[in-house]
């Protein structure tokens, strides 16, 4: 994939919605993500993709996309034609696992997502999205193990569209984690000043494994 390496600035549109789409992805640098926009304007943020993360991985199986993918910083990509990579997803068992493990990582963030949805307060979804980039980018090495500050380069606009809340909501909950001294995103940097009262908050909506990788 390195071979086919492109860049998009802040606010590219890489998949359009709803159109036929021949390559998978695989994040270099930035942050890109998933939004299904309704016909009335209103958008949902599904999914957000961080450095080393593959995308579009469904072109292999379908290459009608529903949804947009949308550059939130600028970032840096590198492409394979999903018939190229399903070639080698039946000859490659590490390939093919790669591949797998994509597809139930964001099954298992997205079955997060719901139940937040579905059950959870507003300042337990925005605690679980912070310790969850915190915790994927510790992984893939983007900021030290124990690092409490990372950039976060979405708007409160798209924080709303991720969570399900109205931006005058989210200023309400970053106001209230600001003033308790636990966590501050502002200029585009979040500062998670008590990870441990993060976890509390976050606690009754996260799965397991996001409790374990969280710390």
């Amino acid at each position: 994939m390195s071979a086919n390496a492109k860049a998009c600035p802040s606010g590219a549109t890489i998949i359009r919605e709803d159109t036929k789409h021949d390559f998978v992805y695989r994040l270099r640098t930035g942050w890109a993500g998933r939004v299904r926009t309704l016909p009335d304007g209103r958008g949902q943020f599904i999914m957000v993709f961080l450095p080393g993360d593959l995308f579009a991985v469904k072109s292999m199986f379908m290459t009608l996309h529903p949804d947009a993918i949308v550059a939130l910083s600028d970032v840096s990509l590198e492409q394979v034609d999903y018939r190229k990579l399903r070639e080698v997803y039946a000859q490659d068992a590490d390939v093919a696992t790669r591949c797998i493990w994509q597809v139930l990582e964001e099954e298992r963030r997205l079955h997060n997502r719901i139940v937040g949805l579905g059950q959870g307060s507003a300042e337990e979804r925005m605690a679980q999205m912070l310790l969850e980039f915190r915790g994927r980018l510790i992984r893939s090495k983007m900021i030290k193990d124990g690092s409490t500050e990372f950039r976060l380069p979405m708007t409160q606009q798209q924080i709303g569209d991720m969570l399900g809340i109205t931006n005058v909501h989210v200023n309400r909950v970053l106001k209230g984690l600001r003033e308790a001294r636990i966590a501050t995103i502002s200029d585009g940097k979040a500062i998670l000043s008590d990870v441990a009262a993060l976890e509390k908050i976050a606690f009754p909506v996260q799965d397991p494994f996001q409790r374990a990788v969280s710390h």
